[in-house]
């Protein structure tokens, strides 16, 4: 049986990331009490790096809340400082594409909720693609009826492309 409670010193963290700019370890809490409407994690980020590329989603509303450390959030062009205390929350749309960056000496530590609405898609402006996700959320196990594909911006093909 899944328990209801679990506490922040028992999650177990992993390790995520990417080539030199993108490393953190993420503790999947929502997966571990299976959670089935909210995806929730802890995640950390050491100095100079940031755990996801910039994005926003069209389906998904995510709230963050800085536990330890201090950094800044990127809103497109924008940047914002943030710190310990902080909550940020962003609504679903293009409008709002995000990015937590930790530019300190010291790790930033916060808490990610979001919905979990599928199908989902996601823009990543920086690297001009969208990521289409259906059949179980982007945190959830991968099963057979699961979609997860990335398309550059650029590739699109006409509705009737094929059906000949």
């Amino acid at each position: 049986m899944t328990s209801h409670i679990l506490n922040i010193e028992d999650i177990e963290y992993h390790d995520w990331g990417h080539g030199d700019k993108y490393q953190a370890r993420i503790a999947w809490v929502g997966t571990t009490m299976a959670s089935s409407k909210l995806g929730f994690n802890v995640t950390e980020i050491p100095p100079g790096k940031r755990a996801f590329p910039c994005h926003s989603h069209a389906a998904n509303e995510e709230l963050f809340f800085i536990l330890a450390g201090q950094g800044e959030i990127r809103i497109g062009d924008d940047k914002h400082d943030i710190r310990q205390g902080d909550f940020i929350s962003f609504p679903p749309g293009r409008a709002t594409p995000h990015q937590i960056i930790n530019n300190s000496a010291a790790a930033l530590r916060f808490i990610a909720i979001s919905t979990m609405i599928v199908p989902e898609v996601t823009e990543y402006p920086d690297s001009g693609k969208y990521g289409v996700f259906a059949g179980s959320p982007t945190t959830r196990q991968v099963t057979a009826d699961t979609i997860r594909k990335i398309y550059p911006m650029d590739g699109d093909v006409s509705y009737w492309e094929g059906e000949d």
